[in-house]
């Protein structure tokens, strides 16, 4: 409650641990705190839910791989998802950095654990990988050695676009199930990624206005490297978009939109899934007063593509390898919901990779009848 925004909420609505300290970085540390601190916890998201004039919904931030964010965090969504069936769950989901050694040993339990409930509880999950956000701080703002401060005003700046048609509403995109529906086709593919252009640091003084085209804005957010999530080359080259979803911002003519949609469709500068409408939909937003921006137009993309499974191919690889050697498991059997079995691990390790393979099987023309059949053998 230190933060210069502290002011805007209410502490009583705040939860702070009383002995001060995670969950050690213990995925079943944090859901068995989680468990204990039910009541003081959602006193909090009740009081919270009985202020608003019509709930939509629940955005829960977290990150996958340590054990706060994961374990209680794992804990809170199946909680929401039995007390709010009908309220939408959206998450931002921070992916630990791939680049750097982890000091969190039992990171990939953690990530697989938390991937499940991400998976089975969540109406629509925004994938924030580290691994891609260190590489945009550094390649793309020349910022040597990024602090979290800088990676997570990357973070915010995405956080705050992607709900600008929801606070500046117009006739469109106002609200969370509009906003999210249009990418999700099926329930499991609801994982998405985000890009956003121009890209700025707090340095850059706002003087100069830069002049930027709807068309410039928009084939930027199609190149991998604006992208806040790292997903590696595709070899086979068979991945697609499944949906996309732009967000402009700034001094917009939607005539120029139309243009710069028929040159990408006529460049061929994204390939689509071949089951659905490959259309890219556009949102126009308009800016924050508040805000003073470097750029005339700046643009946010919110995609569904199917090359996110290898972020989840690289989670289950590095399950496998410690789970083979039975490593660091004491850590886990010392909670109640891991003291008679291991189950759970293997649980969990089954339903992500249906993930990945619901992924897959996305990319091929046949998936609407894969997808039925398998809902089929599902009930029987």
């Amino acid at each position: 409650m230190s933060s210069p925004y502290a002011k805007l909420y209410n502490p009583e609505n705040v939860y702070l641990s009383k002995h001060g300290g995670g969950a050690g970085n213990n995925w079943a540390s944090g859901y068995s705190q989680g468990e204990k601190l039910q009541e003081e916890v959602f006193d909090i998201i009740d009081r919270e839910a009985d202020g608003s004039d019509s709930l939509e919904g629940f955005v829960l931030c977290h990150s996958i791989a340590g054990g706060t964010g994961s374990g209680m965090g794992s804990y809170i969504m199946e909680r929401l998802s039995d007390r709010f069936p009908k309220k939408l769950i959206q998450t931002y989901s921070v992916f630990p950095n791939q680049d750097e050694i982890s000091d969190v040993v039992v990171q990939p339990y953690n990530s697989l654990l938390t991937l499940r409930r991400l998976t089975s509880c969540a109406d629509c999950v925004v994938v924030l990988d580290n691994t891609a956000l260190n590489r945009i701080a550094t390649d793309r703002l020349h910022i040597q050695n990024p602090s979290f401060t800088q990676i997570n005003t990357l973070v915010s700046t995405i956080m705050s676009v992607s709900t600008t048609t929801l606070r500046y509403p117009s006739y469109m995109n106002n609200n969370l199930i509009g906003l999210t529906a249009p990418l999700i086709p099926t329930p499991q593919l609801h994982f998405l990624m985000t890009g956003y252009t121009p890209l700025t640091t707090d340095n850059d003084q706002t003087v100069n206005v830069r002049k930027t085209t709807v068309l410039d804005v928009m084939r930027r957010l199609l190149q991998p490297k604006n992208m806040m999530v790292s997903t590696g080359p595709d070899k086979t080259n068979h991945h697609c978009y499944i949906s996309i979803l732009n967000i402009i911002q700034g001094e917009v003519d939607p005539t120029q939109v139309h243009k710069s949609l028929q040159r990408i469709r006529e460049r061929k500068l994204a390939q689509f899934i071949p089951w659905g409408p490959a259309s890219i939909q556009v949102a126009l937003s308009r800016s924050s007063p508040y805000v003073q921006s470097s750029h005339r137009v700046s643009g946010l993309m919110l995609a569904n593509h199917t090359s996110i499974c290898s972020l989840f191919e690289r989670a289950l690889g590095q399950y496998d390898k410690l789970k083979k050697r039975g490593a660091f498991l004491d850590q886990f059997r010392r909670e109640d919901i891991f003291k008679d079995d291991l189950s759970e691990l293997d649980d969990s390790r089954d339903v992500v990779d249906c993930l990945v393979q619901e992924y897959e099987a996305a990319t091929q023309s046949n998936y609407l009848q894969w997808s039925a059949k398998k809902g089929q053998e599902e009930a029987h």
